[in-house]
């Protein structure tokens, strides 16, 4: 009996890969209406290159980037988009009614569709709207975080033990300090930080 003949080149498994989720919207509200209760100067917003870079070296594999918008206006904002191309994500604009959460219904089926992957997710938001399927995604090796600013992400992701990252202190996603009030550790507090 001859040796059965390959049916052609073996496949190469694909490396592991974190999906980073953006809720633009949200981090962007968050950011003008809680921190700085203001609309945000240039040098105020997130460099989401650092967001990128932070989640590949966090869990040191290869990353890719969702960025959702809300273009139910009928309008795409181009020099964004193109912005955003350039940093390497993958930008997802959504349209629909005025009534619909656009962004987060395509962030929850996004998510649900990553249940039967082999990947890791972070989610970039502060929003409770994707505990059901943050939860979905829980167990085996899969590994979950949620970036965010620490003291306005949803509790509930805290309790169900994902790790929280934080887009300031960890992630160095800004290049000046932003004017939070927060806990602060006291092994890290710095009192000089408050003296300028």
């Amino acid at each position: 009996m001859e040796p059965a003949e390959a049916a052609g080149p073996v496949a190469e498994h694909a490396p592991r890969r974190t999906y980073v989720l953006v809720d633009g919207e949200n981090i962007d509200a968050t950011l003008g209406t809680s921190v700085l209760q203001r609309r945000p100067a240039a040098d105020e917003r997130p460099r989401w290159e650092r967001v990128r870079k932070y989640a590949e070296a966090q869990w040191g594999q290869p990353v890719t980037g969702l960025f959702f918008l809300n273009a139910s206006s009928g309008h795409l904002p181009g020099p964004f988009v193109q912005a955003l191309l350039a940093l390497d994500y993958r930008p997802v604009p959504l349209s629909g009614r005025s009534d619909e959460k656009v962004v987060d219904v395509g962030i929850q089926r996004t998510l649900e569709a990553l249940v039967p992957r082999d990947a890791d997710v972070f989610l970039v938001s502060h929003d409770g709207d994707f505990l059901p399927q943050m939860t979905a995604l829980l167990g085996g090796e899969r590994r979950l975080g949620v970036l965010g600013f620490r003291e306005y992400v949803n509790a509930q992701y805290t309790a169900l033990g994902l790790e929280i990252h934080d887009l300031e202190d960890d992630v160095k996603a800004f290049n000046v300090p932003l004017p939070r009030v927060r806990i602060i550790d006291l092994v890290d507090f710095d009192p000089d930080y408050f003296l300028r």
